[in-house]
């Protein structure tokens, strides 16, 4: 039997002892804080800019195409890293990846907050999005090794999930609030709140004795792997400007396509492979990274459309355009602590289910936008439906992403659904801005309605994704219960 020491007491990992008798004192609720706090920082950063751009591109005269890159910069180095930051999480100890990566994030912030050169503060903006990569995976994988299977580690994804999601909603409303002060103070922000967590991880989080992953590194596979995910990135990235038919998107696309063959194939020659294949024969695992590529890539790509349908259609202010994303934060943010409670009676087959309806009849909710759009029966009933969606399928899908697979991989399962989301943010958003653009009616409301379909489009999709997973857990209800009566 293995133990971890954390919050001053031996916590058994059994899972039979665990699963029944977790008791969480003040030491775990300080530890699970300071992770909910920093992944509320990574996903905070990754939406808390987006207001702040035009602010950005007058002071510091960027081009267009080079200010996408204050967002994408950060995502480039997040998806392109997170598989690798998930393994060295689980060779080297998750707690000091998370911390170091913790530090190297408050660097980043404070120089992105200083600089006066553009290309710099992308520099600084790729730096976070890698260190962002380490602390993620770590973090998630802290807790799924701490809290055993079922009730108190669905209580605990939950909470942590939450804060993801409160971090990416609530970043809006926040970033709204620092522009009308400075666009520096959006970067400045992060940087007292992320020295005060490492304090506090240093001194909440003791030094577990892990179980690391057996091996070294597989340089051949995340040689390969971080390839291809920064090309796959940067093609879709850059696709909406330089062409979907271009010889540089098309060669881009192939060659990330070649990089992931050659990374399968390495995997599975070498003795200890970054990514066991055999992780992605199991069908929740690979439903719940499909349900995050639609979760969060539909939402970022609604996000964008949505900002440029209140500010520059409807001439909100940024206040005014971060508010009407408020409901759905503070209904995700109320919600978090039940949600662990909902997993337990229900299942997350059927909660993921009813969120992604609920994704999709928000996003479809918005395709009646019109010049003079009415908050009480457009805006606030679709912000809820999205907040609904949010409060349910995410932590759902981590708690389907991390059940079932042991302490030493549980890293590895962390950073494959990290990828899913930022990769899923990437390509839908460059599929979404692709039609927003080539929009050649002379009503702007059709090119944003025509962007929405695309976010509602993969709601529906998830959707369906999500019903077989409902069949596929009545499925192995049934099984489990032939079992038992076997067993009689």
């Amino acid at each position: 039997m293995r133990l971890h020491v954390l919050s001053g007491s031996m916590i058994s990992t059994t899972h039979d002892e665990r699963i029944h008798d977790e008791r969480w004192d003040g030491r775990l609720w300080a530890a699970l804080t300071v992770l909910c706090a920093v992944v509320f920082l990574d996903a905070l950063d990754v939406s808390m800019v987006g207001v702040a751009l035009p602010s950005i591109q007058a002071d510091l005269g960027l081009s267009t195409s080079s200010l996408q890159w204050v967002v994408s910069g950060y995502v480039l180095g997040y998806g392109g890293l997170l598989l690798l930051g998930g393994r060295t999480a689980d060779l080297l100890g998750r707690r000091r990846v998370f911390l170091v990566a913790l530090a190297v994030f408050a660097v980043a912030s404070l120089l992105g907050g200083l600089v006066d050169d553009g290309a710099l503060l992308i520099a600084a903006r790729f730096v976070k999005g890698i260190s962002a990569a380490f602390t993620a995976p770590a973090a998630l994988s802290i807790i799924t090794t701490t809290f055993a299977e079922g009730p108190a580690r669905n209580r605990a994804l939950s909470i942590f999930t939450a804060s993801g999601a409160s971090g990416f909603s609530l970043g809006l409303v926040i970033s709204g609030l620092l522009t009308g002060l400075g666009w520096r103070w959006t970067f400045l922000m992060p940087v007292p709140v992320a020295l005060i967590a490492l304090v506090a991880a240093l001194k909440f989080l003791p030094r577990q004795r892990e179980e690391r992953a057996a091996g070294g590194y597989d340089l051949i596979g995340a040689a390969t792997i971080t390839a291809s995910m920064l090309l796959l990135v940067f093609a879709v990235v850059e696709a909406p400007e330089a062409g979907w038919g271009s010889a540089r998107t098309i060669g881009s696309l192939i060659a990330a396509a070649a990089l992931l063959a050659l990374f399968v194939l390495a995997e599975r020659k070498v003795k200890h492979p970054l990514v066991r294949l055999g992780i992605l024969r199991s069908g929740p695992i690979v439903r719940a990274n499909l349900g995050l590529v639609i979760l969060f890539g539909s939402y970022v790509g609604f996000q964008f459309v949505a900002m440029q349908y209140f500010q520059n259609f409807l001439h909100w202010s940024a206040l005014e355009t971060a508010l009407a994303f408020l409901p759905a934060g503070l209904l995700v943010a109320v919600t978090s602590t039940k949600m662990g409670g909902l997993a337990d009676r229900f299942g997350t087959a059927r909660l993921i289910v009813i969120g992604s309806a609920a994704l999709a009849a928000g996003y479809t909710f918005f395709l009646q936008i019109d010049a003079h759009p009415s908050l009480a029966t457009l805006v606030i009933p679709g912000m809820v439906l999205l907040g609904v969606a949010f409060a349910l399928s995410f932590p759902s899908l981590n708690i389907q992403a991390t059940n079932g697979v042991a302490d030493d991989e549980q890293g590895l399962a962390s950073g494959l659904l990290n990828t899913s989301g930022q990769v899923g943010g990437a390509v839908v958003l460059a599929i979404v801005t692709a039609v927003l653009t080539s929009s050649t009616s002379a009503d702007p409301l059709d090119g944003f309605r025509s962007a929405i379909t695309v976010s509602a489009l993969f709601g529906v999709a998830g959707l369906v994704i999500a019903l077989t997973g409902l069949r596929g857990s009545r499925r192995a209800a049934v099984a489990a219960e032939e079992k038992v009566l076997e067993t009689v």
